[in-house]
């Protein structure tokens, strides 16, 4: 009878210890996360500008990072309201066509209401002083912390034991280089400067959308361009148009194109029309709108995309689609160009940059195009459902550490 007794109160004693246990890590945790959000609106709300120190690869390093962190919104306090749209702008080394970018982006009706993240993945006072220079919308600056200027005698930059690019296999596995075993499809070995871009804009994608503290909430578009892109006036306003129009007439399109590579060529008969396509790298990379239920799909793919082999990151968007994303992307597309391509020069011509002329150039057909601008309504022409579209890879990304940081970005921003 007293060992009974003695059971049933061992049992209760031990029911209500676990209990309090329970209580314990859950009052804990909860105290815990609160911690956190407060913390995170704190640094949100009171995020210093760090002074970025260029005179040690080092000094740069840490620079980076406490710039990722604090995360400073420039102009802020002069436009408090949320963002109607993000614009990311991914930059590297071509300050010339940044300065015109930055003047395009001034002339925007509606810039106000924006918010412009540029993203570097190169490192210099000059670029920054012109994007610091900005007054006409809130600002942020983001920096790629793997770029080859952070890391140039190493991984992810061009290390000295990597195989020379077109070295045999045979050869390599003879002299003894780190990279041996991984050449690409087409037998060459890796080149840093080759895969940055793709390693920067994927990296970039990852920050934008799970990172950035002032993002949380916001459920609209994210359009991403380039240092060598030049907007229209109305580039704007007519993107809530292709947004609102793709709300009431093309729910299944996946990705909104304000940009084409068509300059603008019969831009007054193609101002308002709008249509629907497969989404096409050749056609589709300039002014894409991107949401965050895209972003998620893409996310479902973050094996596939870092392992494909080919070093743009646009084939191997068009590779996803339709294979991993079992459903081809659908693009809704200005048939009239919002979004310009400036740049005559870039990632494999290196030389004769005339950015002068590219002026000029935009200059002369903006002056055609005046009257054709902020079209009063959009019309859309549905081509139905769309096909996956392959295509033969291009190489360029058959190393595996590669592969590796480019799906830790998930883990480990």
């Amino acid at each position: 009878m007293r060992f009974r007794l003695l059971k049933k109160n061992f049992i209760a004693f031990l029911v209500i210890l676990i209990v309090f246990i329970m209580l314990f890590y859950t009052i804990r945790r909860t105290k815990d996360e609160t911690n956190v959000e407060v913390t995170e609106k704190e640094v949100s709300q009171t995020a210093i500008m760090v002074t970025f120190d260029y005179g040690t690869i080092e000094n740069m390093r840490k620079s980076v990072y406490d710039s990722n962190y604090h995360q400073f919104i420039q102009n802020r306090d002069k436009f408090p309201l949320d963002p109607e749209v993000v614009v990311v702008v991914q930059v590297h080394n071509r300050p010339a066509y940044l300065k015109m970018l930055i003047q395009s982006l001034e002339k925007v009706t509606g810039i106000q209401n924006n918010l412009v993240i540029f993203s570097h993945d190169y490192f210099s006072e000059e670029i920054s002083d012109m994007v610091k220079g900005i007054g006409f919308c809130k600002v942020l600056q983001i920096y790629f912390p793997y770029s080859i200027q952070l890391y140039p005698n190493e991984f992810p930059g061009q290390d000295p034991k990597d195989c020379p690019r077109d070295i045999s296999k045979e050869d390599a596995v003879k002299k003894g280089c780190s990279n041996a075993e991984h050449p690409d499809s087409y037998g060459h070995y890796r080149e840093a400067s080759i895969t940055q871009t793709k390693h920067h804009w994927w990296w970039k994608l990852h920050f934008v959308f799970e990172r950035v503290r002032v993002l949380r909430g916001y459920n609209g578009f994210v359009v991403v361009i380039e240092e060598d892109n030049y907007l229209l006036p109305d580039f704007h306003e007519y993107f809530k148009s292709m947004a609102e129009l793709r709300k009431t007439k093309c729910g299944d399109c996946d990705i909104l194109a304000v940009g084409n590579h068509n300059g603008l060529s019969g831009f007054h008969e193609l101002s308002s029309k709008t249509e629907t396509a497969g989404w096409l790298s050749t056609k589709h990379n300039i002014g894409m709108g991107i949401s965050r239920e895209l972003y998620y799909k893409l996310m479902g793919c973050n094996h596939a995309f870092c392992t494909y082999d080919d070093y743009n990151w646009d084939w191997t968007l068009q590779s996803l689609s339709g294979t991993c994303i079992s459903k081809p992307l659908k693009v809704l597309v200005a048939r009239g160009s919002r979004v310009l391509h400036t740049g005559d020069c870039g990632l494999h011509q290196k030389e004769d940059c005339r950015p002068e002329k590219a002026q000029e150039r935009v200059d002369e057909v903006l002056k055609e195009a005046q009257t054709a601008l902020f079209p009063p309504a959009l019309t859309l022409t549905d081509h139905g459902p769309v096909e996956h579209q392959p295509h033969m890879k291009n190489g360029g990304w058959g190393d595996v550490r590669d592969h590796t940081l480019c799906i830790n970005y998930a883990a480990r921003l």
